[in-house]
């Protein structure tokens, strides 16, 4: 990560970098000071020596130096004089990030700012730093490079925060295979099946894990999962021969993501030719990320062109024959995951070195064919660790539309 840090600053011609975040899980920050927990903190990583933190509160200095990292105290930084003199937010922050860099001996130049949030308030506080003789320059480029090498300690992270899904996943498969049928119509422990019982045995169980879902997750029946990021309606009655799409994204520290793709009951011909169709291409895309080990440089983007002449082939539309199709495969084979539900590496074709797959990287494989005009939706998603030698599939759970299939 330093050198990756001294990399960045050469090629903006900066002296430091700045994070500014809300908190301690801001993701910006969040890969320098481990799973701690902090307020309001400021970060400044000088390009020739170590990261200090900032940290505004005494009562968080234990947590503060369970970091490991070098700490900025609020005395040092004369926090309650500035508090009391700039009671504007954008010139508190100016003045503190100015009175951090001096402390740790950064001189006025070219800094790179990032972290998540205070959109408005921060673009004021550019323009304060820039009177002060400072050139803020964005930072999320920087950032989302840093972090998307994963180290041993946030691998092991994410391995946990999958095992967590994958037995939420396992539960919903499990109460899905106990149901009866009446009238069409899911039934379970003598009422009819809700989205919302799932969704309360998905955060049960996570829950047990103390795994957060702070993005929520997807159960969509149907039509619902025939629009990708539907979340699915609480009270929607799960009926018998429909698809179901439940797609989990738990966070601990780092984030997991994984989908499968139910049905109760006999499915029609449409969904279960679309569920062979995208099984096959996971499996294609599993077995490239398999063959580009132990050398890598494997572009993303060729495993995104390669499942879409998969599609084509089978005559499902795609986004090379209609960039703007709602029918057919309509997204992305995947993106990183770690910090934030969405990271690098990009799959998209436009991608430069973030889009180049190396070991280390945490990625989603996930297929996926909708037809919103009939109804019904197939996604499977596997998290996969990419490791020097080979890929490592963090969900390996069944593949089968039948959750009696499961047990």
């Amino acid at each position: 990560m330093s050198a990756g840090l001294r990399r960045g600053l050469d090629e903006a011609g900066a002296v430091a970098m700045v994070v500014v975040a809300r908190s301690s899980r801001d993701p910006d920050l969040a890969p320098f000071v481990g799973p701690i927990h902090l307020g309001d903190a400021l970060l400044v990583a000088p390009r020739a020596a170590e990261p200090r933190l900032a940290y505004l509160t005494p009562m968080e200095r234990d947590e503060a130096a369970a970091t490991g990292l070098a700490l900025l105290t609020p005395a040092e930084l004369e926090l309650f004089r500035l508090r009391t003199e700039l009671p504007a937010e954008e010139h508190f922050w100016a003045a503190l990030i100015e009175r951090a860099l001096t402390l740790v001996g950064v001189p006025p130049g070219r800094i790179v700012v990032a972290g998540s949030g205070r959109a408005g308030m921060m673009m004021a506080v550019g323009r304060a730093l820039e009177s002060r003789g400072w050139v803020p320059l964005p930072g999320q480029r920087l950032s989302l490079s840093l972090r998307k090498r994963k180290d041993a300690r946030q691998a092991r992270e994410a391995e946990r925060v999958a095992a967590a899904g994958t037995t939420a996943m396992r539960k919903v498969a499990e109460l899905l295979a106990a149901a009866s049928t009446r009238g069409g119509e899911l039934w379970l422990e003598g009422e009819p099946l809700r989205v919302a019982r799932l969704k309360r045995e998905i955060a049960r169980t996570l829950a047990g894990f103390e795994i957060e879902q702070p993005e929520g997750n997807i159960v969509a029946p149907a039509e619902e999962g025939a629009v990708p990021h539907s979340t699915g309606t609480a009270e929607r009655v799960l009926r018998s021969g429909e698809s179901l799409v439940v797609d989990l994204f738990p966070r601990g520290w780092l984030f997991a993501d994984m989908t499968r793709t139910f049905c109760v009951g006999p499915p029609p011909e449409p969904l279960e030719l679309a569920h062979a169709a995208v099984l096959a291409a996971l499996g294609r895309a599993h077995a490239r990320l398999a063959e580009a080990a132990p050398t890598w440089g494997l572009r993303a983007s060729s495993l995104q062109d390669m499942t879409c002449s998969h599609f084509a082939n089978l005559g499902y539309p795609t986004l090379v024959s209609d960039p703007a199709t709602t029918t057919g495969y309509v997204h992305n084979l995947g993106h990183g995951v770690g910090f934030d539900l969405h990271e690098y590496p990009s799959f998209r074709r436009e991608a430069g070195a973030e889009g180049v797959l190396a070991p280390g990287d945490l990625l989603t494989l996930e297929p996926g064919l909708y037809d919103p005009q009939v109804g019904w939706a197939v996604r499977l998603e596997d998290l996969v660790l990419l490791e020097a030698d080979g890929p490592r599939n963090l969900t390996p759970l069944p593949y089968d539309l039948d959750p009696r299939a499961w047990h």
